[in-house]
């Protein structure tokens, strides 16, 4: 696997925030395969991440501290840092929306101040910064369509105003950055009630058999399967061999409308149905990463995993996780996946 190499002869101290989380968790199993690591620390509120992601993981080199990132402290600082601490689904954001921001931003300021001179700070922003996208595919040199003032604001510029600050931090000060914007990512470790269009519509498979397609389902999103994004991220996040700060798309390049996702749930969990709810207010028409940078920064990487085949894997585990724990009242109580679906966004 990927080692980072040169950043002095100690073995590094890592810090995640936001590493009990989807996404975090992930990149927690991975850095823990590597044998150059001396220290890993995951700091999480545990807002929407949860312990669980992490409870089978015994390395005597991984330290979990709940804790808010923009709070946070530690006596010692860190080689690496990896900024992921944020609610990524519209569902939560939406309903705390100055505590997003107070994440993404005061946590980003927080954590840039524990990282040791010539260390590394990554930062996971996302396609949101392009708003409701008037091109397609998006390239990073898009300045997106966002609106500042709506209901989407306090994600899309809590992310936007990181990348700013780290970008000036790297200007002013040569700080060493990577800022990778991820498009749709679905997989095992989602929440039940995380709220997002593939979850979701699994979780409404499992309960009541009623999926809710919100518009008319002909918006479209580029879904990459969690595997696929933690590969680009480990390469882009610890080789040493890569220099380029950023931005940079990460996600699969194949757009495919929500109601066709919704279809295929239906086509492979049996008793199924589709039903139409009211739009969601300025809800993205199209989402879709322009690649060709990713490509030539990370040659050899692809997004190898179609959505079908992402969609069963993740239906595997959320079927596995019913079946081993029914404490999670979203897996065991028919109709309550409607009340999800309410706060459900196809993002």
């Amino acid at each position: 696997m990927p080692s980072p190499g040169g950043r002095g002869s100690g073995m590094p101290d890592v810090l995640v925030a936001g590493g009990c989380g989807f996404i975090g968790s992930h990149l927690v199993r991975r850095l823990l395969q590597r044998s150059d690591l001396a220290r890993l620390v995951v700091v999480d509120n545990l807002w929407t991440g949860r312990e669980g992601n992490l409870s089978d993981i015994a390395d005597e080199r991984l330290e979990i501290r709940v804790s808010d990132a923009e709070t946070f402290s530690d006596s010692s600082k860190f080689d690496e840092i990896l900024h992921l601490a944020s609610p990524a689904s519209p569902a939560w954001y939406m309903a705390d929306p100055i505590r997003t921001i107070r994440a993404n931003v005061l946590g980003g300021l927080n954590l840039l101040q524990l990282l040791k001179p010539g260390g590394r700070f990554c930062f996971t922003s996302t396609s949101e910064v392009y708003g409701d996208p008037l091109v397609s595919p998006q390239p990073e040199h898009y300045r997106g369509s966002v609106d500042c003032t709506g209901p989407r604001s306090s994600y899309d510029e809590g992310k936007r105003c990181v990348e700013s600050m780290l970008f000036e931090s790297r200007r002013v000060s040569g700080t060493n950055i990577r800022v990778a914007r991820l498009f749709n990512v679905f997989g095992p470790y989602t929440r039940a009630d995380d709220g997002r269009a593939i979850s979701n519509f699994l979780n409404q498979a499992l309960t009541t058999g009623v999926l809710t397609v919100y518009g008319d389902g002909l918006q479209t999103r580029s879904w990459g399967y969690v595997d696929d994004i933690v590969d680009a991220l480990e390469r882009y996040f610890w080789l040493d061999a890569i220099d380029y700060p950023g931005p940079l798309n990460i996600g699969n390049d194949r757009e495919v409308s929500v109601l066709e996702v919704a279809e295929y749930i239906c086509s492979i969990v049996p008793g199924c149905r589709i039903e139409f709810a009211a739009p969601v207010p300025q809800d993205p028409t199209n989402r879709r990463p322009d690649l060709s940078l990713a490509r030539s920064v990370l040659p050899g990487w692809i997004a190898r995993t179609g959505y079908e085949e992402g969609v069963t894997l993740t239906l595997e585990w959320f079927q596995t996780q019913r079946g081993q724990s029914l404490q999670d009242p979203l897996l065991k109580r028919p109709g309550t996946a409607a009340l999800v679906g309410q706060d459900a966004r196809a993002t």
